[in-house]
């Protein structure tokens, strides 16, 4: 018999408003610990490897591709349903062969995927959204696994639009899918499009060389995961307003559109899969005033698991108004990190637009002033990665965009800019 995890939910704010007061703002803090014993069966999984084999990941790249498709079947624990795909204009299967469909992992079957995937050749065009249905279709069949998928591509995506939308929305919330770029000619715009939609994360593989580390690790994280699907259930007054909900740690993910109504005063905001690991959220309630000493509930949050509604972990979001204004001023510590947080990926995204639309003076102040943020806040790697894209005058303070930046830069930056710290503890 196999243990579930335990869920914690703890919930960090200021509950007290000035009496003009009506955003109350707090920040869920959601851990998972245990799991699995040694002896009991481990989670139903599936997963499908996605490897772009399009015409520019010829040479080179279509070798270290095979080696890190490998490496990920090599990771794969027994009984996990898997399939390889190749992916081009169209999505084709690698492995297993015959009808599209998963096949459990063993000696046996990982030897056979290995050996198709080292005849894969590189040709054709790119088309994420075929590559993602094809990937859907396999993993829908097993309804009750925990169902991911695992896509890199060195490329920019051909297909229209308004084609690859449609199949983000159609596919969105039925698998979990994190992605990797490789080389400097992809779009990092096109992979956080799939990570949003898909609750998953996106990443730039800088040295192609690195590209099985890369696989093996996500593989492995896909593979520790325990529980296939979590909702947060939130609910607020009949006379107040969810504002938003965020993910903000690990890293920056806007969940306010991916609501399914439970009733009119509730949603539901999914989460994707758990294993062991901390995530926190940022929640935000509109109320309207309410007197001196007034407390009320302004939001009432659950962890839940979809299927079931079995809740796992709750907590309220208070709020009290208060003519104290000392009370009424102060920033819970967590709120002010992540909001900080927040802005520096903001800065990050508008002064790369501008720079790419040749508006210097709005590239210039966004950028220097992301590098400040990054600095204060400990994103030290951010930071150094900002100082290739803009250099301030030790005399002056002016700051000036370098003319000279490597493109792989500016797409870690672009990519890392979701990526949050956690908030140091005091002393630290």
């Amino acid at each position: 018999m196999s243990d579930q995890p335990a869920f914690t939910l703890t919930i960090d704010q200021n509950k007290y408003l000035p009496l003009d007061g009506r955003e109350v703002h707090a920040i869920l803090t959601i851990g998972s610990t245990g799991g699995v014993t040694v002896q009991a069966a481990p989670a139903e999984a599936a997963e499908v490897i996605i490897v772009d084999t399009s015409g520019s990941m010829s040479g080179s790249k279509i070798r270290e591709a095979r080696q890190a498709a490998a490496t990920a079947v090599q990771t794969l624990r027994d009984g996990v349903y898997f399939a390889v795909i190749a992916g081009t204009e169209q999505a084709k299967m690698v492995f297993p062969g015959g009808n599209p469909h998963l096949v459990k992992a063993t000696a046996a079957t990982r030897a056979e995927a290995i050996r198709a995937i080292g005849r894969l050749t590189a040709h054709g065009g790119t088309a994420i959204g075929e590559w993602l249905k094809l990937a859907g279709h396999l993993l829908t069949a097993h309804p009750s696994a925990i169902r991911h998928a695992l896509l890199m591509t060195d490329g920019q995506n051909n297909e229209r639009a308004e084609v690859f939308s449609s199949v983000l929305a159609g596919w969105s919330g039925k698998f979990v899918v994190d992605c990797l770029g490789v080389g400097d000619d992809w779009v990092p715009a096109e992979l956080r499009k799939v990570a949003e939609a898909m609750l998953g994360t996106f990443d730039f593989v800088r040295n192609q060389g690195d590209l099985s580390e890369y696989f093996r690790r996500l593989t492995q994280t896909s593979m520790s995961k325990t529980v296939a699907e979590l909702s947060l259930r939130v609910w607020v007054p009949q006379t107040a307003r969810l504002k938003f909900v965020k993910q903000v740690s690990p890293v920056l993910l806007d969940l306010t559109g991916k609501r399914t109504d439970v009733n009119p005063l509730t949603g539901d905001y999914p989460t994707g899969s758990w294993g062991t690991e901390e995530r926190e959220y940022h929640v935000c309630v509109e109320v309207p005033p309410g007197q001196i000493g007034q407390e009320i509930r302004a939001g009432w949050v659950k962890l839940v698991r979809p299927d079931t509604g079995d809740v796992v972990a709750s907590g309220n979001v208070l709020a009290q108004w208060t003519d104290d204004l000392a009370l009424s001023t102060r920033i819970n510590g967590k709120i002010r990190h992540y909001t900080g947080q927040a802005e520096l990926h903001d800065l990050i995204q508008d002064g790369l637009s501008a720079r790419a639309m040749g508006d210097v003076d709005t590239a210039t102040a966004r950028l220097a002033k992301a590098r400040e943020l990054a600095a204060e806040s400990g994103r030290e790697d951010t930071a150094r990665l900002l100082e290739k894209m803009v250099e301030i005058d030790p005399a002056t303070g002016t700051a000036r965009l370098r003319r000279n930046v490597e493109k792989a830069d500016e797409i870690e930056l672009d990519t890392g800019s979701v990526r949050t710290s956690r908030l140091r503890k005091e002393g630290n």
